[in-house]
């Protein structure tokens, strides 16, 4: 009997997953395999938090195999020895990989094709809705710019979404490992894998997600981006499949497709800067840590780091004015603040987290690098009645309305920290130093 591999990585699903059924039309018995990476775990990038949640992706796609007569075949070690091994015990006749976009695994990819030649088989758009380099502009190979990127992503065209298989058939004599037990660094962390991930899909109701997801406090965002993230959910599903199929929601799709793009052709961009901007960045440990332990005298911003370390998730608006108060207001250097939420984010995925915290930096595609995203004004746009603030920061609980967010103006002072910088001096500090003035 014929034996094929379908390589795990970031498709942790069995619905719309290309590579399980390109895998199963290949050969008479298919091995699904993941294995725990090395080299990930010496990166630093297996965190808890993400472990945790990998471990429950992995422990219900087994339970979706075995529900059609398979299994996971799990092995531990470096990915490409592992598989290579395995190919060679099966005699695969073939070994199916969903493209990745990282360096990491380009250089995965390389070695693989190195050593298994045309047994290995790539798959595209499996990651993301649109693959990486399926649109570009004339002469050039990614789109530097969301908005033409957007217009050219609208016309690609997706392939039709794929049911789950029905049947898996696995070799009997393939061993693997036991999924590891993981204790978050959370308490809030949600429950991973693809049950849980379409369970979230079917139960949100996306109709306002254009007037609710800018609002902390309504938390009207879909909360879909770790099920993204580890592939429990696929983009292209998301968008075929109706609700939540609104406008806005899609953008968001799309400017995930879009950071994907600019990383799969710009791989040093997850630690140097897309554009530089010759700053200099601050150096001040004890401002760095008063942010990230949520103690910055701003409840905005104090709310949305508290949020991430007690969830391992954060609402996007309170992402985008934490990393602004970093890099913008204590012009700290924004790569300080990306690992910050990596060690943390049960999404963190490298594209998004990286080119977001450069877009916000100024470093990145903005077109207007030197926006500088006000607390005050973020708290009462996004948080006019201070809900999300008092969710957060208990010390803030008794103060009404919008008073909350300036507790350093009240007569009776709370046991909260006052600011540790003043607004309008740090954004004369910011002008300085990128020559504004």
């Amino acid at each position: 009997m014929t034996v094929a591999i379908a390589l795990f990585t970031q498709d942790l699903r069995l619905h719309d997953n290309p590579v399980l059924r390109a895998a199963l039309g290949s050969a008479d018995e298919v091995v699904p395999l993941f294995v725990l990476d090395d080299r990930v775990r010496a990166a630093g990038f297996a965190v808890p938090n993400r472990a945790a949640f990998l471990a429950d992706c992995l422990r219900d796609l087994d339970a979706g195999l075995r529900e059609r007569g398979g299994r996971l075949v799990l092995r531990t070690g470096e990915a490409v020895a592992q598989t290579v091994r395995l190919a060679e015990l099966t005699g695969a006749v073939s070994v199916h990989l969903a493209a990745g976009v990282s360096g990491f695994a380009q250089r995965r990819e390389e070695r693989l094709r190195a050593a298994l030649g045309e047994r290995l088989v790539v798959h595209e758009a499996v990651l993301t809705a649109v693959a990486p380099g399926a649109v570009t502009p004339a002469g050039k190979d990614h789109y530097a710019v969301f908005t033409p990127y957007f217009r050219a992503w609208q016309q690609a065209g997706l392939r039709r979404p794929l049911g789950a298989p029905r049947t898996v058939r696995v070799p009997a004599d393939v061993e693997g490992d036991p999924v590891p037990e993981v204790r978050p660094d959370s308490p809030g962390l949600p429950a991973g894998g693809e049950s849980a991930g379409r369970a979230r899909w079917n139960a949100w109701q996306g109709d306002g997600y254009e007037e609710l997801h800018d609002d902390l406090a309504g938390d009207g965002t879909s909360r879909l981006s770790p099920y993204l993230h580890f592939g429990c959910l696929s983009a292209n599903e998301l968008i075929q499949r109706g609700g939540p199929g609104e406008d806005a929601f899609v953008r968001q799709l799309a400017w995930r497709d879009f950071h994907h793009q600019v990383l799969a052709a710009r791989p040093a961009s997850a630690h140097a800067d897309y554009r530089d901007r010759g700053d200099a960045w601050r150096k001040d440990p004890a401002e760095v840590e008063a942010w990230r332990t949520g103690r910055t005298g701003y409840p905005i911003v104090d709310a949305g780091m508290r949020q991430l370390a007690h969830e391992g998730w954060m609402h996007n608006r309170a992402r985008l004015l934490t990393a602004s108060f970093l890099a913008k207001t204590l012009y700290q250097d924004w790569r300080v603040g990306a690992a910050h939420f990596l060690s943390l984010l049960v999404d963190g995925d490298v594209a998004n987290n990286q080119l977001n915290w450069q877009w916000v930096a100024g470093t990145g595609t903005d077109t207007r690098p030197n926006r500088v995203l006000n607390p005050l004004a973020q708290a009462r746009r996004f948080d006019p009645r201070g809900d999300y603030v008092r969710r957060w920061v208990p010390e803030l609980a008794g103060i009404p309305d919008r008073a909350v967010h300036q507790p350093w103006l009240l007569r009776e002072k709370p046991d909260y920290p006052a600011p540790i910088v003043d607004l309008a001096t740090a954004g004369q500090r910011f002008r300085t130093a990128r020559g504004l003035d």
